[in-house]
């Protein structure tokens, strides 16, 4: 398939696509773009993403992140406070004590 349409660079570097190549390789509004720069030209192309679902963190995770991520004595004496305000024990959390 080797088809070829003309477009003009508007303000900003903006570029229509036109519509016939939008609706033959799939974009459509928010799709992302690959621009890869070759020896003969730019080659355009759909992106191939794949959403990522945001980890969600238990309390006694992020208890282990705060006992964990202390960088002194004190830090971690005050990390040891804020996990027993959550509700935990600090010595029952699994963490590398400093």
């Amino acid at each position: 398939m080797s088809t070829q349409q003309a477009t003009r660079v508007g303000k900003r570097g903006t570029v229509t696509i036109p519509k016939s190549v939008r609706d033959s390789i799939g974009i459509e509004e928010g799709s992302i773009l690959v621009f890869e720069i070759r020896d003969e030209g730019v080659l355009v192309r759909p992106a191939i993403t794949t959403p990522v679902k945001p980890e969600v963190y238990t309390s006694m995770r992020l208890a282990e992140f705060r006992l964990n991520n202390s960088v002194d004595e004190e830090d971690y004496q005050e990390a040891r406070r804020e996990v027993e305000k959550m509700g935990f024990d600090p010595d029952t959390v699994p963490h590398d004590k400093p």
